[in-house]
């Protein structure tokens, strides 16, 4: 029998060990991580931060013993991540000066093949953005999910695209029928659709109609609290029905404030809801008023607070509101029968209306609806919600970079304010996102689009940008 080679031996140990170094240091080279562009939020898009690091200053969000004040609408952006990553970065370019590693030409081999790897994937990961037309490059609180959707958005048919853009309420029969044939965004859900419904079965009517659909719908619903109240009126779906946030905060304050929005998002978010058409950022102190009733009834500064209050908590639980009535309601009169004109100045609703929004857009908030007023200090003779002027002084001035949305576009208000278009045409040259109307006007609208865009008096591109925003909110919310 042949003697064992010690020499041998002792080589092939030393040869393992060496490859056993060479494969760790390939791994300790972490590759760029590019789930952060696309991972999904599944149940909240605005984070309440803890209060060791507060995301506002003098926050009374979960501290109702505090007072609401302007300037705790101001956000500080913490640093604290950019450093870890500063520090990771350095650490992983700096050698280990106690390592007992060999200098060895194949861990210099293995040190480059993975450095062009995750070179590779860098690249890879900033490549997508550069298919993302400049003018789409806005910063917005969508943003993060711009590239996802411009590559369905590149994928989609004119007629697919100009579905998105409608949000129908939802009829008793053939629902899914409507949605499919129009391509949807989704849809309102009113009162009657959730008359003698379990909570169970609104569940599952909402998930049915969802899974019958190649994108997903999204689902609002009217939910104020007072005068409003789709849900919380069926006491099979609530204990009680909301109170109002005039008569929340005249017997609780903010403390009462919060705790309503808390379990109002809780509700809708159980239901399967994405988005409540509140809070309402109209001041009024006039009882004759048509939004008295429905205001929080006290000045701006106590608005801004209340609606920064709402906005957090409820898209902390999943549930988008909605900042309504742009630029604000005021004085006016009821615009579901009539014309409302208000000829206040623009200074004026510069130091008082603009204030609870401006609050709103600071604290994240996913939409904003524009009233049906005419606003003679933006335009003399146009609705808001088909004024392009009154887009641009949202989007420009208050820097809302959400979804804009219109009131009910059913309104006796707007009906002889569309010039030779329909109210629908109207509305997308104005520069909303969405389109709320009644399901019967979902054929006229889709048609009048489509129609509009293949006669260039639309140009498609404001179709692709409104569409953009709209796939964005839909992955960022893990409606897709």
């Amino acid at each position: 029998m042949k003697k064992k080679n010690p020499f041998l031996r002792r080589s092939l140990c030393s040869l393992l060990i060496g490859l056993l170094i060479v494969t760790a240091a390939g791994c300790s080279s972490k590759p760029v991580d590019v789930s952060k562009k696309t991972a999904k939020v599944s149940e909240t898009s605005v984070v309440v931060q803890s209060d060791a690091e507060p995301s506002v200053s003098e926050s009374s969000v979960w501290k109702p013993g505090k007072a609401n004040d302007q300037s705790s609408i101001t956000t500080e952006p913490s640093s604290s991540k950019a450093e870890e990553t500063s520090q990771a970065e350095e650490s992983s370019q700096t050698a280990d000066p106690s390592s007992d590693a060999p200098s060895d030409p194949s861990q210099s081999s293995a040190d480059s093949v993975s450095s062009e790897i995750t070179q590779s994937s860098a690249e890879t990961s900033k490549g997508s953005v550069f298919d993302l037309p400049e003018e789409y490059q806005d910063n917005g609180i969508f943003s993060a999910y711009y590239d996802d959707a411009y590559r369905y958005l590149s994928k989609m048919t004119l007629e697919e695209k100009i579905g998105q853009m409608i949000i129908a309420a939802k009829p008793t029969y053939e629902a899914s029928e409507l949605a499919t044939e129009y391509h949807l965004g989704g849809f309102i859900i009113m009162g009657p659709d959730f008359a003698d419904k379990s909570k169970e079965e609104v569940q599952s009517m909402l998930s049915t109609l969802t899974n019958s659909q190649k994108v997903p719908l999204i689902y609002a619903v009217d939910e104020e609290g007072g005068t409003v109240t789709r849900i919380s009126a069926k006491p099979q779906l609530s204990p009680h029905e909301f109170q109002s946030p005039r008569v929340l905060y005249k017997n609780g304050g903010m403390a009462y404030i919060q705790s309503d929005a808390d379990e109002k998002a809780s509700l809708l978010k159980e239901l399967g809801l994405n988005i409540n058409f509140a809070p309402v950022c109209d001041m009024s102190d006039n009882k004759k008023d048509f939004i008295y009733d429905r205001s929080l009834g006290q000045d701006a500064k106590t608005t801004a607070g209340f609606i920064r209050i709402v906005t957090e908590i409820s898209q902390s639980k999943g549930v988008s509101v909605t900042l309504k009535h742009f630029p604000g309601y005021g004085g006016n009169a009821d615009t579901h029968i009539g014309v409302s004109v208000d000829d206040r100045s623009l200074d004026e609703f510069r130091e008082k209306d603009f204030i609870p929004f401006q609050s709103g857009i600071q604290a994240g908030a996913h939409l904003v609806m524009m009233s049906h007023n005419i606003v003679k200090a933006i335009e003399e003779d146009i609705p808001c919600s088909l004024s392009p002027n009154s887009h641009q002084l949202l989007r420009d001035e208050l820097g809302f970079t959400g979804l804009i949305v219109t009131d009910d576009l059913g309104m006796d208000a707007i009906s002889k304010y569309s010039g030779d278009h329909t109210a629908a045409v109207a509305a997308v040259l104005a520069g909303n996102d969405l389109l709320l109307m009644n399901n019967s006007m979902v054929e006229e609208s889709f048609d009048s689009i489509k129609a509009a865009v293949e006669s260039s008096v639309i140009d498609e591109k404001l179709i692709d940008h409104a569409v953009l925003r709209i796939l964005s909110y839909k992955y960022m919310t893990s409606v897709m």
